[in-house]
């Protein structure tokens, strides 16, 4: 059995996803134990020139998505970017979820050398499928989800490794 780009990306995928809202719904336990509004925990910072919390789980979600959809040369859906709530960011993480669930493994297939361009104002980065999953997609993921992590536990939810891994198969 042969081990391909749509193994080495979307399962990844969604378990980091997964486990990231598990994390979230943490976090939302831990703010309604101490009273504290879930948009406070939603705009909570590591430090102050690090991006929000929001802007974390929003990063997380669009490399997932634009992962699956450029290697599976499907559109890629666009989201809003206005969620202030923990449970705004467990929807959108949901959403996310349920738009890779829409991309069969077959689209991804045969997408180790695809050409793969991502255009952002100041830079273009240019990769082939399996540099895009390898050296960009999965280290950015998991950045930004270890900094969500890092921010709840500044912010005294109980959490640990065991849940930023989720369930070891």
């Amino acid at each position: 059995m042969s081990f391909n780009l749509y193994d080495a990306s979307v399962p990844a995928l969604k378990l980091a996803l997964t486990n990231l809202s598990a994390i979230l719904v943490k976090a939302q336990t831990h703010a309604e134990a101490h009273k504290v509004d879930t948009k406070t925990v939603a705009s909570a910072r590591l430090i102050m020139d690090m991006l929000p919390l929001t802007k974390q789980v929003q990063i997380a979600c669009d490399t997932a998505k634009g992962a699956v959809a450029r290697l599976g040369g499907v559109d890629m859906p666009k989201y809003e970017d206005n969620e202030t709530t923990v449970e705004e960011l467990l929807a959108r993480i949901a959403k996310t979820l349920a738009f890779i669930d829409t991309v069969p493994a077959a689209a991804i297939a045969g997408a180790e050398d695809k050409a793969i361009e991502i255009v952002y104002p100041s830079i273009t980065m240019r990769f082939i499928g399996r540099n895009y999953v390898t050296h960009f997609v999965l280290p950015n993921l998991y950045f930004h989800i270890t900094t969500v992590y890092a921010i709840l536990r500044a912010n005294g939810v109980a959490i640990g490794k065991g849940d930023y891994l989720g369930a070891i198969q």
